[in-house]
């Protein structure tokens, strides 16, 4: 864990712990974060959430949490995978995954749309294996990532629940793994 994680999980505790923010912490935070943190506190205030974040009551606090976790991860994520955290998110937005599931199994396989014009559909299990050629070359070839970004894509949207979820019968699906 770097440094600034280090000192922004410390912080959150802190602040966690006495249910209030002082200006020297949300100037550590700005410091850490830089136009990060200033984002993510415009977008909850341009989407009419609040207009200052209030730690005296309940909902402020909350709110506060929620953001910053979510920043924390978010930027954690991003520090972790890079530009396939990116392209990953776009493939998301774009409804780009589909689960196939086998029936009565429950067996599943992704199916991830690329970004190419081409709009290739790539097979992979999230954990494993992608059929994309990126997989070959930069995860098992020169080991250079931890996944791709159809592997990032696949987790994702399953653990935000934005899969097209698409049922086969067991039969369908073994012809599609019998391809891979």
């Amino acid at each position: 864990m770097s440094a600034s994680s280090l000192v922004a999980e410390s912080l959150w505790k802190t602040i966690e712990s006495t249910l209030t923010v002082t200006e020297d912490q949300l100037s550590i935070l700005h410091f850490l974060f830089g136009k990060n943190f200033e984002s993510a506190t415009r977008i909850v205030d341009q989407r009419g959430v609040c207009s200052t974040i209030c730690l005296d009551d309940v909902s402020g606090y909350l709110l506060f949490s929620k953001i910053f976790n979510l920043f924390l991860l978010i930027f954690s994520l991003h520090f972790l995978f890079g530009k396939n955290f990116e392209r990953a998110t776009r493939i998301v937005d774009q409804r780009g995954v589909k689960r196939i599931s086998g029936e009565p199994s429950g067996r599943s396989i992704f199916q991830v749309v690329a970004e190419s014009q081409r709009k290739e559909e790539y097979f992979c299990f999230p954990e494993q294996y992608c059929a994309c050629y990126s997989f070959f070359y930069d995860i098992v070839n020169r080991g250079e990532q931890l996944c791709c970004k159809h592997q990032l894509a696949a987790r994702l949207a399953a653990a935000l629940g934005t899969c097209v979820n698409v049922r086969v019968s067991d039969e369908q699906l073994a012809l599609l793994l019998v391809k891979l």
